[in-house]
Protein backbone atom coordinates (compact mmCIF):
# COMPACT_ATOMS: atom_id res chain seq x y z
CA UNK A 1 0.00 0.00 0.00
CA UNK A 2 1.57 3.67 -1.22
CA UNK A 3 0.28 6.76 0.96
CA UNK A 4 1.41 9.83 -1.06
CA UNK A 5 2.19 13.10 0.63
CA UNK A 6 2.01 16.35 -1.03
CA UNK A 7 3.68 19.43 0.36
CA UNK A 8 4.53 22.77 -1.10
CA UNK A 9 7.40 23.57 -3.52
CA UNK A 10 6.11 20.74 -5.83
CA UNK A 11 7.22 18.07 -2.99
CA UNK A 12 6.04 14.90 -2.91
CA UNK A 13 7.14 11.43 -2.06
CA UNK A 14 5.19 8.01 -1.32
CA UNK A 15 5.27 5.92 1.86
CA UNK A 16 5.57 2.56 0.59
CA UNK A 17 3.55 -0.19 3.53
CA UNK A 18 4.54 -3.54 2.75
CA UNK A 19 7.02 -6.10 2.49
CA UNK A 20 10.69 -4.07 1.36
CA UNK A 21 11.33 -4.44 -2.03
CA UNK A 22 14.81 -4.05 -4.14
CA UNK A 23 15.91 -0.38 -4.05
CA UNK A 24 18.76 0.47 -7.04
CA UNK A 25 20.30 3.69 -6.78
CA UNK A 26 23.00 4.72 -9.05
CA UNK A 27 24.88 6.97 -6.17
CA UNK A 28 26.81 6.09 -2.78
CA UNK A 29 25.17 5.46 -0.23
CA UNK A 30 25.46 5.31 3.43
CA UNK A 31 22.78 3.63 5.53
CA UNK A 32 22.72 4.75 9.49
CA UNK A 33 22.15 2.54 11.79
CA UNK A 34 22.71 1.14 15.48
CA UNK A 35 24.15 -2.37 16.66
CA UNK A 36 20.65 -3.68 18.12
CA UNK A 37 18.52 -2.96 14.65
CA UNK A 38 22.12 -4.22 12.52
CA UNK A 39 22.47 -6.98 14.74
CA UNK A 40 19.14 -8.25 13.88
CA UNK A 41 18.61 -6.52 10.14
CA UNK A 42 21.43 -5.20 8.49
CA UNK A 43 21.71 -8.27 6.27
CA UNK A 44 18.22 -8.07 5.28
CA UNK A 45 18.60 -4.62 4.62
CA UNK A 46 21.80 -5.14 2.30
CA UNK A 47 20.70 -7.44 0.42
CA UNK A 48 17.71 -5.25 -0.69
CA UNK A 49 19.87 -2.44 -1.84
CA UNK A 50 21.89 -2.48 -5.23
CA UNK A 51 24.17 0.67 -5.63
CA UNK A 52 27.63 1.34 -6.77
CA UNK A 53 29.24 1.93 -2.73
CA UNK A 54 27.71 0.91 0.06
CA UNK A 55 28.87 1.59 3.94
CA UNK A 56 27.24 1.49 6.91
CA UNK A 57 28.22 3.88 9.82
CA UNK A 58 26.59 2.30 13.63
CA UNK A 59 26.22 5.05 16.30
CA UNK A 60 25.22 3.96 19.88
CA UNK A 61 21.43 2.92 20.74
CA UNK A 62 19.27 5.28 22.48
CA UNK A 63 18.23 8.92 23.18
CA UNK A 64 21.05 10.17 25.44
CA UNK A 65 22.93 9.53 22.08
CA UNK A 66 21.20 11.94 20.54
CA UNK A 67 23.57 15.00 20.53
CA UNK A 68 25.76 16.81 18.35
CA UNK A 69 28.64 14.11 19.07
CA UNK A 70 26.73 11.60 17.12
CA UNK A 71 26.07 14.20 14.43
CA UNK A 72 29.49 14.32 14.01
CA UNK A 73 30.26 10.83 13.97
CA UNK A 74 27.91 10.56 11.39
CA UNK A 75 29.14 13.29 9.54
CA UNK A 76 32.58 12.49 9.83
CA UNK A 77 31.43 8.91 8.14
CA UNK A 78 30.50 10.67 5.45
CA UNK A 79 33.31 13.11 4.76
CA UNK A 80 36.13 10.13 5.10
CA UNK A 81 34.07 7.90 2.30
CA UNK A 82 33.71 11.38 -0.22
CA UNK A 83 29.98 11.44 -0.33
CA UNK A 84 28.65 14.18 -2.50
CA UNK A 85 26.00 16.61 -3.30
CA UNK A 86 24.05 13.58 -5.21
CA UNK A 87 24.86 10.71 -2.53
CA UNK A 88 21.97 9.35 -0.44
CA UNK A 89 21.78 8.41 3.44
CA UNK A 90 19.40 5.84 4.43
CA UNK A 91 18.08 6.00 7.99
CA UNK A 92 17.59 2.41 9.42
CA UNK A 93 16.43 2.55 12.84
CA UNK A 94 13.57 4.26 15.15
CA UNK A 95 13.05 7.56 15.41
CA UNK A 96 16.47 8.84 16.70
CA UNK A 97 18.18 7.72 13.97
CA UNK A 98 15.81 8.93 11.67
CA UNK A 99 15.66 12.31 13.24
CA UNK A 100 19.68 12.42 13.58
CA UNK A 101 19.98 10.73 9.90
CA UNK A 102 17.93 13.31 8.66
CA UNK A 103 19.39 16.25 10.32
CA UNK A 104 22.84 15.15 8.67
CA UNK A 105 21.40 14.86 5.52
CA UNK A 106 20.01 18.49 5.84
CA UNK A 107 23.23 19.95 6.88
CA UNK A 108 25.77 17.79 5.00
CA UNK A 109 27.33 20.24 1.98
CA UNK A 110 23.95 22.60 2.59
CA UNK A 111 21.58 19.55 1.70
CA UNK A 112 21.55 15.96 0.40
CA UNK A 113 18.99 12.91 0.36
CA UNK A 114 18.25 10.76 2.66
CA UNK A 115 15.41 7.77 2.90
CA UNK A 116 13.58 6.43 6.07
CA UNK A 117 13.22 2.83 6.59
CA UNK A 118 11.88 2.59 10.24
CA UNK A 119 12.21 -0.34 12.40
CA UNK A 120 10.30 0.52 15.47
CA UNK A 121 6.29 1.18 15.51
CA UNK A 122 7.10 4.58 17.20
CA UNK A 123 9.21 5.61 13.86
CA UNK A 124 6.62 3.55 11.69
CA UNK A 125 3.25 5.51 12.42
CA UNK A 126 4.88 8.87 13.21
CA UNK A 127 8.60 9.81 13.11
CA UNK A 128 9.50 8.81 9.87
CA UNK A 129 6.49 11.19 7.94
CA UNK A 130 7.24 14.86 7.90
CA UNK A 131 10.58 15.75 7.52
CA UNK A 132 11.45 16.99 11.14
CA UNK A 133 14.37 16.33 11.84
CA UNK A 134 17.32 17.19 14.55
CA UNK A 135 18.56 15.99 18.39
CA UNK A 136 18.49 17.03 21.62
CA UNK A 137 20.86 19.33 24.53
CA UNK A 138 20.40 19.91 27.96
CA UNK A 139 17.78 22.47 27.46
CA UNK A 140 15.48 19.99 25.92
CA UNK A 141 14.40 18.30 22.95
CA UNK A 142 14.65 18.18 19.24
CA UNK A 143 15.67 21.97 20.08
CA UNK A 144 18.79 21.86 17.38
CA UNK A 145 17.23 20.71 13.82
CA UNK A 146 15.98 21.64 10.79
CA UNK A 147 13.00 20.68 8.05
CA UNK A 148 14.07 17.94 5.81
CA UNK A 149 11.83 15.71 4.03
CA UNK A 150 12.82 12.33 3.15
CA UNK A 151 12.91 11.03 -0.51
CA UNK A 152 10.70 8.12 0.55
CA UNK A 153 9.67 6.21 3.26
CA UNK A 154 9.49 2.36 3.28
CA UNK A 155 7.39 0.82 6.09
CA UNK A 156 8.05 -3.05 6.23
CA UNK A 157 5.84 -4.47 9.19
CA UNK A 158 8.32 -7.14 8.93
CA UNK A 159 10.73 -5.16 11.04
CA UNK A 160 8.46 -5.65 14.36
CA UNK A 161 8.70 -9.22 15.08
CA UNK A 162 11.91 -8.33 16.45
CA UNK A 163 10.58 -5.45 18.18
CA UNK A 164 10.72 -5.37 22.46
CA UNK A 165 7.11 -5.37 23.78
CA UNK A 166 8.10 -2.28 25.59
CA UNK A 167 9.42 -0.61 22.51
CA UNK A 168 6.39 -1.85 20.74
CA UNK A 169 3.81 -0.30 23.48
CA UNK A 170 5.57 3.41 23.30
CA UNK A 171 4.81 2.65 19.22
CA UNK A 172 0.50 2.33 20.31
CA UNK A 173 1.16 6.15 22.16
CA UNK A 174 1.69 7.62 19.59
CA UNK A 175 -0.74 5.67 17.20
CA UNK A 176 -3.18 6.83 20.28
CA UNK A 177 -2.25 10.69 20.12
CA UNK A 178 -3.24 10.58 16.38
CA UNK A 179 -6.85 9.15 17.19
CA UNK A 180 -7.82 11.06 19.92
CA UNK A 181 -6.29 14.37 18.22
CA UNK A 182 -8.35 13.85 14.80
CA UNK A 183 -10.44 10.71 14.26
CA UNK A 184 -12.68 9.54 17.25
CA UNK A 185 -13.90 6.63 15.18
CA UNK A 186 -10.19 5.49 14.67
CA UNK A 187 -10.26 5.81 18.78
CA UNK A 188 -13.18 3.95 18.70
CA UNK A 189 -11.48 1.36 17.07
CA UNK A 190 -8.31 1.13 19.12
CA UNK A 191 -10.82 0.50 21.90
CA UNK A 192 -12.60 -2.85 20.34
CA UNK A 193 -9.59 -4.04 18.74
CA UNK A 194 -6.09 -6.24 19.61
CA UNK A 195 -3.19 -4.03 17.98
CA UNK A 196 -1.27 -6.72 18.87
CA UNK A 197 -2.70 -8.83 16.52
CA UNK A 198 -0.73 -8.60 12.86
CA UNK A 199 -3.38 -7.53 10.96
CA UNK A 200 -4.72 -5.21 13.25
CA UNK A 201 -1.33 -3.34 13.81
CA UNK A 202 -1.38 -3.11 10.20
CA UNK A 203 -4.47 -1.41 9.64
CA UNK A 204 -3.48 1.28 13.13
CA UNK A 205 -0.13 1.71 10.26
CA UNK A 206 -2.29 2.69 7.54
CA UNK A 207 -4.80 4.78 9.79
CA UNK A 208 -1.96 6.48 11.51
CA UNK A 209 0.07 7.22 8.31
CA UNK A 210 -2.91 8.72 6.46
CA UNK A 211 -3.17 10.75 9.21
CA UNK A 212 0.04 12.18 9.60
CA UNK A 213 0.25 12.41 5.47
CA UNK A 214 -3.07 14.88 5.58
CA UNK A 215 -1.70 16.98 8.66
CA UNK A 216 1.57 17.59 6.68
CA UNK A 217 -0.07 18.39 3.60
CA UNK A 218 -1.83 21.21 5.55
CA UNK A 219 1.11 22.90 7.25
CA UNK A 220 4.63 21.14 6.27
CA UNK A 221 6.40 23.56 9.24
CA UNK A 222 3.89 23.50 12.10
CA UNK A 223 2.63 26.65 11.40
CA UNK A 224 -0.65 25.72 12.33
CA UNK A 225 -2.57 22.08 12.54
CA UNK A 226 0.73 20.55 12.41
CA UNK A 227 1.11 21.31 16.24
CA UNK A 228 -1.60 19.29 17.40
CA UNK A 229 -0.01 16.43 16.29
CA UNK A 230 2.49 17.42 19.68
CA UNK A 231 -0.02 16.25 22.31
CA UNK A 232 0.92 14.92 24.55
CA UNK A 233 4.79 16.23 23.58
CA UNK A 234 4.51 19.68 25.86
CA UNK A 235 4.43 17.67 28.43
CA UNK A 236 6.25 14.28 27.63
CA UNK A 237 9.72 16.55 27.18
CA UNK A 238 10.01 17.86 30.12
CA UNK A 239 9.36 14.46 31.63
CA UNK A 240 12.04 13.30 29.69
CA UNK A 241 14.87 16.00 30.11
CA UNK A 242 14.16 15.41 33.94
CA UNK A 243 14.79 11.95 33.80
CA UNK A 244 18.00 12.61 31.43
CA UNK A 245 16.52 10.61 28.34
CA UNK A 246 17.03 6.97 29.81
CA UNK A 247 14.55 6.33 32.43
CA UNK A 248 11.61 6.46 29.62
CA UNK A 249 11.53 5.71 25.49
CA UNK A 250 9.92 8.52 23.76
CA UNK A 251 6.73 7.02 23.59
CA UNK A 252 5.84 6.13 27.18
CA UNK A 253 6.79 9.78 28.23
CA UNK A 254 4.19 10.96 25.40
CA UNK A 255 1.92 8.64 27.08
CA UNK A 256 2.26 10.23 30.29
CA UNK A 257 2.19 13.49 28.59
CA UNK A 258 -1.06 13.05 27.34
CA UNK A 259 -2.71 12.21 31.02
CA UNK A 260 -1.31 15.34 32.03
CA UNK A 261 -2.75 17.38 29.09
CA UNK A 262 -6.12 15.27 30.05
CA UNK A 263 -6.07 16.77 33.31
CA UNK A 264 -5.71 20.40 32.24
CA UNK A 265 -7.75 19.84 29.40
CA UNK A 266 -10.87 18.26 32.52
CA UNK A 267 -10.30 20.94 34.05
CA UNK A 268 -11.21 23.67 31.58
CA UNK A 269 -13.97 22.51 30.53
CA UNK A 270 -12.60 20.41 27.36
CA UNK A 271 -12.72 17.07 28.27
CA UNK A 272 -15.02 14.80 30.21
CA UNK A 273 -14.36 12.44 33.02
CA UNK A 274 -15.28 9.54 30.92
CA UNK A 275 -13.06 10.48 28.48
CA UNK A 276 -10.00 11.49 30.14
CA UNK A 277 -10.48 7.79 31.86
CA UNK A 278 -10.95 5.69 28.28
CA UNK A 279 -7.80 7.18 27.05
CA UNK A 280 -5.79 6.27 30.26
CA UNK A 281 -7.72 2.70 29.90
CA UNK A 282 -6.00 2.43 26.02
CA UNK A 283 -2.59 3.28 27.35
CA UNK A 284 -2.56 0.72 30.60
CA UNK A 285 -3.94 -1.67 28.42
CA UNK A 286 -0.28 -1.77 26.61
CA UNK A 287 1.52 -1.10 29.87
CA UNK A 288 2.29 2.40 28.53
CA UNK A 289 2.90 4.75 31.92
CA UNK A 290 0.13 7.12 32.98
CA UNK A 291 1.74 8.19 36.33
CA UNK A 292 4.81 10.37 36.90
CA UNK A 293 6.45 12.03 40.51
CA UNK A 294 7.11 15.47 39.80
CA UNK A 295 9.49 16.70 42.13
CA UNK A 296 9.42 20.34 41.94
CA UNK A 297 6.27 21.80 40.26
CA UNK A 298 7.86 25.15 39.55
CA UNK A 299 10.59 23.74 37.93
CA UNK A 300 8.32 21.58 35.59
CA UNK A 301 6.39 24.55 34.99
CA UNK A 302 9.51 26.72 33.66
CA UNK A 303 10.41 24.04 31.26
CA UNK A 304 7.36 24.37 29.40
CA UNK A 305 9.12 28.00 28.15
CA UNK A 306 11.79 25.60 26.09
CA UNK A 307 8.97 24.17 24.17
CA UNK A 308 9.47 25.42 20.35
CA UNK A 309 6.07 25.97 20.57
CA UNK A 310 5.96 28.31 23.28
CA UNK A 311 6.58 32.38 22.13
CA UNK A 312 8.35 34.92 24.65
CA UNK A 313 5.96 34.52 27.91
CA UNK A 314 3.07 32.29 26.58
CA UNK A 315 3.25 28.26 26.56
CA UNK A 316 1.12 27.10 23.89
CA UNK A 317 -0.70 23.74 24.99
CA UNK A 318 -2.20 21.29 22.42
CA UNK A 319 -5.33 20.37 24.32
CA UNK A 320 -7.85 17.27 23.38
CA UNK A 321 -11.56 18.66 22.99
CA UNK A 322 -13.31 15.22 23.72
CA UNK A 323 -11.93 12.69 21.45
CA UNK A 324 -11.40 12.99 17.92
CA UNK A 325 -10.87 16.85 18.58
CA UNK A 326 -8.31 19.28 19.70
CA UNK A 327 -7.12 22.79 20.64
CA UNK A 328 -4.03 24.72 20.68
CA UNK A 329 -4.33 27.37 22.82
CA UNK A 330 -1.88 29.68 24.62
CA UNK A 331 -4.77 31.10 26.90
CA UNK A 332 -4.44 28.52 30.11
CA UNK A 333 -3.53 30.31 33.11
CA UNK A 334 -0.47 29.21 34.81
CA UNK A 335 -3.00 28.87 37.87
CA UNK A 336 -4.88 25.64 36.40
CA UNK A 337 -1.54 24.23 34.98
CA UNK A 338 0.13 24.71 38.52
CA UNK A 339 -2.71 22.81 40.09
CA UNK A 340 -3.31 20.20 37.98
CA UNK A 341 1.12 19.61 38.30
CA UNK A 342 0.51 19.37 41.71
CA UNK A 343 -1.78 16.29 41.53
CA UNK A 344 1.69 14.50 40.11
Amino acid sequence: MIVNIKLPNNISYDITIDELKELTFDRKVVVVTNPTVSGYHLEYLKNKIKCGNLSIVTIPDGEEYKNMETIDMILNHCFENRLNRKSLLIAFGGGVIGDMTGFCAAIYQRGIDFIQVPTTLLSQVDASVGGKTGVNNKFGKNLIGAFHQPRAVYIDPYFLTTLPPREFSAGIAEIVKMAVTFNKEFFEWIEQNDLTDVENIKVAIKKSVETKAWVVSQDEKENGIRAALNYGHTFGHVVENETNYSKYLHGEAVGIGMIMANEVAKKIGLMSEEDTLRVKNVLEKYDIPTTYKISDVEDFYEHFFLDKKSLDDKIKFILPVGIGDCKITDEVSKTDVIEVLKGF
